[in-house]
């Protein structure tokens, strides 16, 4: 029976997708496997039970990912699940940018004991007029779950898009329109495009990626929208572009201190992924990935781990290694294997930076001498026995 904990309220669907073989737990210390969506994770000390954290969303901002790597501890997210949500959000926002709605909206509140605000709206309007979406560029920076559907769909709105991605997979690419001009050098985005739009990972490499170098060359009356998080742009710049008349309206769905009820920004709660299916999608996915992981030791969509998936075990056993990416490490753990008599029927090796997995099917069990040897390997952070 394997145990998991929720940091944050999810949904029951995705929930329900656990089997009889899981049950939660509100001691997180007694978790083998931790779920989360936007709680904060720096301060907690695992348990060494947990062995997984499942992060029901992309974002990973939250979570100690090197931390809990040396700790041996796998983090998935769930890249894609809430993608049209967010999507459709980003539609969203342009449309609000570029036509008052909310200011029509506040204008109807406002008059709503008019009696004759049928008559008087006609004159109104005139201060609520904007600009319509087709024929209109929009510059796509991320072209990943999200930001191809972003791309594609504004195609079929009459968009002129264009789209820019250094790190574009083949799974990617094959699903993106023809339609959609993709350029290498994001300059071409900032100098063309009436819109624009950022849906990359928060790193290092991409904090303040639009910055005020960016914002200058950019055409005037540019519509700038933020799904992805406060901090890739400079949003000081921001605010000193729509003072200066460079930019019309700053979309963001992270309002912050900064932000908040500035001229021109127009700011939402985090909404992107605010829906029944986003939840819904999130959840089960988070649920799989752990599952797969607990019962089969597979990993899939990690982020401080490498993927890897054998499958079913067949075999008698089945043990999971994670250490260090250094030379000799194999070495060092097929010789205890051998040391023991144990055979070594299928193997694989992975690794991601810094990081390595090891997946071992055996024809035999691991007995306890021969935990206590690989877990002593130096490079070793933890030895897990999946069958």
């Amino acid at each position: 029976m394997f145990k998991y904990h929720c940091l944050n309220p999810l949904s029951q669907t995705g929930l329900d997708s656990f089997t009889t073989n899981y049950s939660k737990t509100e001691d997180i210390n007694d978790a083998d496997a931790i779920i989360v969506r936007s709680a904060k994770m720096h301060e907690i000390e695992l348990n060494p039970k947990t062995v997984c954290v499942a992060r029901a969303g992309a974002g990973v901002n939250n979570i100690p990912l090197d931390k809990y790597a040396d700790q041996g501890v796998v983090v998935f997210n769930t890249p894609g699940a809430n993608a049209n949500g967010v999507k459709e959000m980003v539609f969203a926002g342009m449309l609000i940018a570029s036509r008052d709605i909310v200011g029509g909206v506040e204008w109807s509140r406002n008059n709503a004991a008019d009696p004759d605000i049928a008559k008087n709206m006609e004159k109104a309007k005139k201060q609520f007029g904007g600009t319509e979406l087709s024929g209109k560029k929009l510059g796509v920076i991320g072209l990943g779950a999200i930001g191809q559907l972003v791309a594609n769909a504004a195609v079929h709105l009459g968009m002129e898009v264009y789209g820019t991605d250094p790190y574009l997979s083949l799974s990617a690419a094959w699903n993106l329109s023809r339609n959609v001009h993709y350029v290498k050098d994001v300059a071409e985005i900032y100098q063309n495009c009436d819109f624009i739009t950022v849906h990359v990972p928060l790193l290092d490499s991409t904090k303040n990626m639009v910055d005020r170098a960016a914002i200058e060359s950019m055409k005037k009356g540019v519509i700038l929208l933020n799904f992805s998080r406060d901090v890739i742009y400079d949003e000081q710049a921001v605010l000193d572009g729509i003072e200066a008349g460079k930019i019309r309206h700053y979309v963001t769905d992270f309002p912050n201190p900064l932000t908040a009820g500035k001229p021109g920004v127009i700011a939402t709660p985090h909404l992107g992924a605010s829906t029944e299916e986003s939840e819904e999608n999130c959840a089960v996915m988070a649920v799989k990935e752990v599952m797969d992981y607990l019962e089969n030791g597979n990993i899939t969509h990690a982020v401080n781990y490498p993927d890897c998936n054998l499958g079913v075990c067949q075999t008698e056993g089945r043990v999971a290694l994670m250490h260090a990416n250094s030379k000799g490490v194999i070495a060092k753990y097929t010789s205890v294997f051998g040391d023991a008599g144990v055979n070594i029927q299928n193997m694989t090796n992975v690794a991601r930076g810094n990081y390595a997995y090891s997946l071992i099917d055996i024809d035999g069990q691991v007995s306890d001498s021969m935990l206590e040897r690989l877990s002593t390997i130096d490079e070793m952070y933890k030895v897990r026995i999946v069958k």
